[in-house]
């Protein structure tokens, strides 16, 4: 016996569709019927790689009892937040006003008749653990709160829905001191310099942040270049890089960057493929860190990317280790026992595996080992041959034999496929725009600074991919189901797929190829600008103006997390477009939008280190005109702020031009003047 699930699209929804809990997918048939039923709604937030939604889905969710009465009581939607971030984005908020924190699954109870939260948490055990109460008794509670208690109730809801409304209307200010860029450089610095106990996140916008900030000579608490060597050391050396196989996983669970939370997920793989690529073109060049990049583009090629071109999502933490097994085991896919490897590998092999990666016969997670670097240097012959054959373990074949990896899209899949090697974990095939247009970012960049084609051909054909299929009735969609465009785009896909067919662009001027990436990227704009600016406020809303009806309120994505903030990425856009096309208007566009988070970027600094970036933008952007000969040399260093186009008009005896602004210097004679001439336009003050 199937619910309301079993014909949805999401791979994380069809997880739940033979669950005894009646659940309906997020729409208005569902809205309705709790609203005439007068059941409060719980809603529940997550997605297909998060482990322990999976826990919850086998305990809580599975239970017959817990069933009996959700169903009774409770109208239960689900929503896969990577479909509906906007959804998960306000009520993710909601959460941590009413418990201090977040994460998912996001659990939490909302009124039928205006869908504003009351009550929430993520984790519910069934029995009462971890300090937590047992689900059923929250349940019984809650309905209990709900029937009896209206005038809390009430009050408590006003108060929530105060402060979400205060917080989609912030205020703006008048102009952006001087002062707010090198406010925000040196909290980014902080940020990712301090060592704190507790789990370690890439934490990508932060990082790209602190690198552009190597190029002021400014006093600090921290050095700015040694804090991004060593965020960029950690993510190459440390367990949360798959050494084996490529790919880089989600978070560290330690300090020490050891331990993974094993999911792969392509929004990170984007980005620390970008940030990598660019520490190397700032000249901290660690063997390690090409080394790193090229395994990640590998295992995208082997195992996340659709014959048609485009990326897959990600793939889960957990896997099974017999197709017996009942429930999958959180990194079974990725450790090794010290046994293992002893009996696998030559002792020449184990012994020099030994000397480039931590081995210890206790192991350094749950008496297995997630292999660690000890240095970046170069792999020796020897432990390339090492990985190699422990390559042919994970997957039953060498590498060059494995040129793609079909991917279990379920656990049904995995349990019952005749693999030749360990069981994979489950891929999530779905596209999704603003993940695979961080992907092309990094794949261009990368492209540029290591001189490889061959990242170029996969990013042009996954931004073809998009171009040709993701508009429907002129429309663009952020999804895309086997072949079938859904749900319409977000802000965060338009911002970060404008941003990654202007990084196309100006890879293809290392190449002096002809494109057209310019012009969809300002196509793409004109949709962004007519469906998503506030004309009130400034700034991008998350969702288009002709569909966000069902969001009780409408917010503007200016807080980054795992990735960046919509409103950070599209205001450097801007800034970029006016540039490329001399048009002003999008130059005053970004600096409308700015001064529309100014207020929130004074006082909350540390939220929002993509408006920085943005910022840095406004004041240094810097535009070079030059020979197409002169553009790779000069694109493979890291001018962050800075457009390149190729000229050959120049004025006699030129050869370069370079405009800080809204006005150019003199031209440039000489390869030395030119390089000056750059250098000092990405440091100017003012702007």
């Amino acid at each position: 016996m199937t619910n309301h699930l079993a014909q949805t699209q999401s791979l994380y929804l069809r997880k739940h569709a033979e669950n005894p809990i009646d659940w309906w997918p997020w729409c208005d048939e569902a809205l309705a019927t709790a609203k005439a039923q007068d059941k409060p709604i719980f809603l529940s937030i997550g997605y297909s790689s998060c482990h322990w939604c999976t826990v919850m889905e086998g305990e809580a969710f599975s239970s017959e009892a817990i069933a009996s009465y959700m169903n009774a009581n409770f109208l239960p939607i689900k929503v896969d937040r990577e479909e509906r971030p906007d959804i998960d984005s306000i009520y993710m908020q909601a959460l941590q006003m009413m418990t201090g924190q977040g994460g998912w699954p996001l659990n939490i109870f909302l009124t039928p008749d205006d869908l504003v939260p009351f009550y929430g948490g993520t984790y519910f055990p069934v029995e009462p653990r971890y300090g937590r109460p047992g689900f059923l008794e929250l349940l019984q509670a809650i309905r209990r709160y709900y029937d009896l208690e209206k005038g809390k109730l009430e009050a408590f809801k006003e108060e929530i829905m105060g402060h979400l409304q205060q917080a989609a209307t912030l205020p703006g200010t008048e102009d952006l001191p001087e002062e707010l860029l090198w406010k925000g450089l040196e909290t980014s610095v902080t940020v990712i310099a301090h060592r704190e106990y507790g789990p370690s996140f890439p934490m990508m916008p932060y990082a790209q942040l602190v690198l552009q900030s190597t190029r002021f000579d400014r006093e600090s608490e921290y050095d700015p270049r040694s804090a991004i060597a060593q965020r960029g050391f950690d993510l190459a050396s440390g367990g949360i890089y798959d050494a084996v196989a490529g790919g880089f996983h989600r978070y560290t669970v330690d300090p020490t960057w050891t331990v993974p939370h094993f999911e792969k997920m392509l929004y990170d793989n984007g980005q620390i493929v970008e940030f990598l690529a660019n520490l190397w073109s700032e000249g901290i060049q660690e063997p390690g860190f090409e080394w790193a990049v090229a395994g990640t583009i590998q295992w995208l090629k082997r195992e996340m990317t659709a014959p048609e071109g485009y990326f897959y999502a990600a793939q889960d933490a957990d896997s099974f280790i017999t197709p017996q097994d009942k429930e999958p085991e959180e990194g079974a896919f990725y450790v090794w026992t010290y046994q293992e490897l002893e009996s696998l590998l030559t002792t020449e092999e184990f012994t020099a595996l030994n000397q480039q990666f931590f081995l210890t016969s206790e192991g350094n997670f749950e008496g297995k080992i997630v292999l660690k670097r000890t240095n970046l240097q170069t792999l020796s012959p020897t432990v390339e041959t090492a990985l190699t054959k422990l390559f042919k373990v994970r997957y039953g074949a060498l590498p060059e034999a494995v040129k793609t990896f079909s991917p279990a899209c379920n656990n049904l899949i995995a349990k019952t496929r005749n693999w030749p090697g360990r069981i994979p974990p489950v891929t999530d095939p779905k596209m999704i725009v603003a993940w695979n247009s961080l992907m092309i970012s990094g794949l261009a960049r990368a492209a540029v600074v290591f001189d490889n084609r061959e990242y170029a051909t996969l990013a042009t054909t996954a931004a073809n991919f998009i171009l040709e299929h993701q508009w429907v009735q002129g429309r663009l969609h952020r999804l895309n189901y086997e072949g079938q465009a859904a749900v319409l785009a977000q802000s965060e896909d338009y911002a970060l797929l404008i941003k990654a067919l202007l990084d196309l662009e100006q890879m293809e001027q290392v190449h002096a190829s002809d494109s057209n990436w310019l012009e969809k990227a300002i196509q793409v704009q004109e949709e962004f600008d007519e469906f998503l600016w506030s004309v009130e406020l400034g700034g991008y809303f998350n969702t288009a103006k002709d569909s966000s009806s069902d969001l009780i309120v409408r917010e503007r994505s200016y807080t980054d997390n795992a990735t960046p903030a919509a409103n950070g990425v599209a205001i450097a856009s801007l800034i970029r477009l006016s540039m490329l096309t001399e048009d002003l208007t999008y130059l005053d566009r970004a600096f409308n939008a700015l001064k529309s988070f100014g207020a929130i970027m004074d006082r909350a600094p540390s939220a929002c280190p993509s408006l920085f970036a943005a910022l840095d933008w406004y004041r240094h952007h810097t535009l070079v005109r030059t020979a197409s000969s002169r553009i790779p040399g000069l694109m493979s260093q890291y001018f962050p702020t800075c457009i390149f186009q190729d000229k050959s008009d120049l004025p006699s005896e030129a050869i370069g031009l370079v405009c800080e602004g809204l006005s150019c210097k003199e031209p440039a004679t000489t390869a030395e003047q030119l390089l000056e001439q750059l250098q000092g336009a990405q440091v100017r003050s003012g702007g």
